[in-house]
């Protein structure tokens, strides 16, 4: 009976010693690792998306867009492909561009998000499209897409609505500014 108390005693202390250096081993290619125990559930991804926001819609309007930066911290390219939401009939990557000398909007079949690189989605460039909305953008609302990239696959976020003239994320009413603590009045 003392000989499979030990082995088992053996094996359990062999366990507990080799779990975390397990856990710190178990690497994924591009930088990407998976985080074990109570943290399991999340999963440190090379593609992150930050600054997800959109312009309230005024009156009566069908078409939105929505701004974001997608950041790749990973040692390999990636593109992003397409975005999904239920907010509009249709949802497209959108550019404005040069044509004839007139800045004009069109659709792009992608983005390419090169290792290491940032890029900003905003105003007067690249953005997304929601064409024939089902309900309009409302200034402090929110709604989420999920943008799907070749690589890094869907990742969703949630798009914070400013006011209709915004040009940039986190545009505050008069007389507010932004700390390190949160909102803070002046």
């Amino acid at each position: 009976m003392k000989k499979i108390l030990s082995i088992a005693a053996v094996t359990a202390i062999a366990t507990a010693i080799t779990a975390p250096a397990n856990a710190q081993s178990h690497k994924m290619k591009d930088g990407m690792h998976r985080q074990h125990g109570d943290q399991g559930k999340h999963v440190m991804k090379a593609v992150r998306v930050e600054s997800a926001w959109a312009r309230a819609t005024p009156g009566k309007a069908k078409n939105g867009g929505a701004y974001l930066t997608v950041v790749n911290g990973g040692k390999s390219s990636d593109r992003l492909v397409a975005v999904k939401g239920d907010l509009a009939k249709r949802v497209e990557i959108h550019a404005h561009l040069m044509d004839n000398g007139v800045m004009r909007m069109r659709r792009v079949e992608g983005i390419n998000l090169p290792a290491g690189a940032k890029i900003m989605m905003k105003p007067g460039g690249y953005h997304v499209m929601f064409i024939g909305l089902h309900r309009p953008l409302m200034k402090g609302g929110s709604f989420p897409i999920t943008l799907v990239f070749e690589k890094a696959g869907e990742i969703q976020v949630m798009v914070k609505v400013g006011s209709v003239g915004a040009m940039k994320p986190n545009m505050h009413e008069p007389g507010h500014k932004m700390g390190t603590g949160g909102h803070k009045g002046h």
